[in-house]
C-alpha cells in the first residue's frame, strides 16, 4: 500500500479558507463525490467534464468516492467514460466496499450476507470472500443495506425479519436523498429508516462521514495531499472534517447559501464554487477588521443576529465574507442568524 498522510486533527474553522495558487496545484487528489457534483442521474452536470479534465491536464489525480452503493465500480467507470470523464474502476471508491469490509470483520470467511440493494453491493462482498443472498431462508450471517431504485416493500420487509432474528446490520450510507435528473429523490437513509422503523434497531453504518468510509478511500487512493470534492454538508464536508482533511463545496447539488451559513464547526468547508471550475482557480482570503469580514470587494458583519453586507465584486466572495461573520457569530453566541437580504443582494 502506497504511504499515505496522517489524517490531522480537526480544525474549528470560523472562516472559508485561502489558496494563493489553484487547489490543483495545492493537492495531489480530488476526492469527488459523484451524485450532485459530476453527474445528476445520467446527465453531466455543466462545466463538469471540462474542469476535470483541466484538472487532470494540471497534474491532479481524479477519484471518485460516492455513498451511492448501487452500482460496481466498473460500471460507475465506464458511465463517467461515456460522459467524457475518463476512468478505470480502480478511480472509484464506493460505500457499497466499505460496507463489505465492515461486514467480513463481523462474519466467518465465505459467509452468506442478506444483501438489500443492487449489484454494487454483491460485487463488492464477492471481492472480499463473501456470499449474497436475498432471502433469510438461505441462513445469512448478517444484513448489509445499500441505495438501490429497485428496493421496494419485499426486499425492506425481509431486512427487517433479519434485522428482528438478531443478525448484524450494516448500511452503506444515511443519505436521505440523492440527486435526479428530474430532481431530489429518496436515498438509502429513507429507505434504512423503514427497516430501523420495524424493528427498532439502529444499523452499523459505512459510509461518509464515518471513519470506514475514510479509511478505504485511504486504502485504495495512497493520497497524500487530498481535497473531498462534494455538495453535502452532512456527508462530504462532515466526513472530510473526521478525516483530518481540507474540503471544496460546490453548489450544483443539494447544499443551499442558506444552509451553509448556518453551518455547525463540522459542517464548514474548506473553500466554496459554484462549481468543479472552483478546482482550476485561487481562493481568496477572509481577512477580519473592525468594519467586519472583507473578500474581494465585500465587508460582512452582524448585527441585531442580522448579517449586513456593503461592497461588490464576485458574488461568491461575497458569500465567503458573510460565512465568517455568521460562523463567528454562532460560536459567539449559538444564535442563529438572519442572512436572508445580505444573501438576496447577492443574487442567491
Amino acid at each position: 500500500m502506497t504511504e499515505t498522510a496522517t489524517p490531522a486533527t480537526p480544525a474549528r474553522r470560523t472562516a472559508p479558507g485561502g489558496s494563493g495558487q489553484p487547489l490543483t496545484g495545492a493537492y495531489d487528489t480530488a476526492l469527488l463525490d459523484l451524485d450532485g457534483v459530476v453527474y445528476a442521474g445520467a446527465q453531466a452536470i455543466e462545466h463538469a467534464v471540462d474542469a476535470l479534465d483541466a484538472a487532470r491536464t494540471a497534474g491532479m489525480r481524479l477519484a471518485y468516492v460516492t455513498n451511492n452503493a448501487s452500482r460496481p465500480p466498473r460500471v460507475v467507470a465506464e458511465h463517467l467514460t461515456e460522459l467524457g470523464v475518463p476512468a478505470e474502476p480502480t478511480d472509484v471508491i464506493n460505500s457499497a466496499q466499505a460496507a463489505a469490509r465492515v461486514v467480513a470483520e463481523k462474519v466467518p470467511a465465505g459467509a452468506k450476507v442478506l444483501v438489500v440493494g443492487g449489484l454494487g453491493l454483491e460485487e463488492a462482498l464477492a471481492d472480499l470472500g463473501l456470499v449474497a443472498v436475498r432471502s433469510l431462508a438461505d441462513g445469512p450471517a448478517a444484513v448489509v443495506q445499500g441505495f438501490d431504485p429497485s428496493v421496494g416493500w419485499a426486499e425492506l420487509a425481509e431486512a427487517s425479519y433479519a434485522v428482528q432474528s438478531g443478525l448484524p446490520w450494516v448500511a452503506s450510507n444515511l443519505d436521505l436523498t440523492v440527486p435526479r435528473a428530474r430532481g431530489i429523490a429518496p436515498g438509502n437513509g429513507t429507505l434504512v429508516a423503514a427497516v430501523r422503523a420495524a424493528t427498532g434497531v439502529e444499523p452499523e453504518v459505512a459510509g461518509k462521514p464515518l471513519p470506514p468510509m475514510h479509511r478505504e478511500t485511504v486504502l485504495r487512493t495512497g493520497a497524500k495531499r487530498p481535497l473531498v470534492v462534494g455538495d453535502r454538508l452532512d456527508t462530504d464536508i462532515e466526513g472530510a472534517f473526521n478525516g483530518g482533511v481540507d474540503s471544496l463545496l460546490v453548489f450544483t447539488g443539494v447544499t443551499t447559501p442558506e444552509l451553509l451559513l448556518a453551518a455547525p464547526v463540522e459542517h464548514r468547508p474548506t473553500y466554496l464554487a459554484a462549481d468543479l471550475r472552483g478546482l482550476l482557480v485561487p481562493h481568496p482570503a477572509v481577512t477580519a477588521g473592525t468594519g467586519g469580514f472583507t473578500c474581494g470587494g465585500w465587508v460582512a458583519d452582524v448585527r441585531g443576529g442580522v448579517l449586513g453586507l456593503t461592497g461588490a465584486g464576485d458574488r461568491w466572495d461575497g458569500l465567503r465574507a458573510l460565512c465568517a461573520a455568521a460562523w463567528t457569530a454562532l460560536d459567539a453566541d449559538g444564535g442563529p442568524v438572519d442572512g436572508r437580504k445580505a444573501l438576496a443582494e447577492l443574487g442567491f
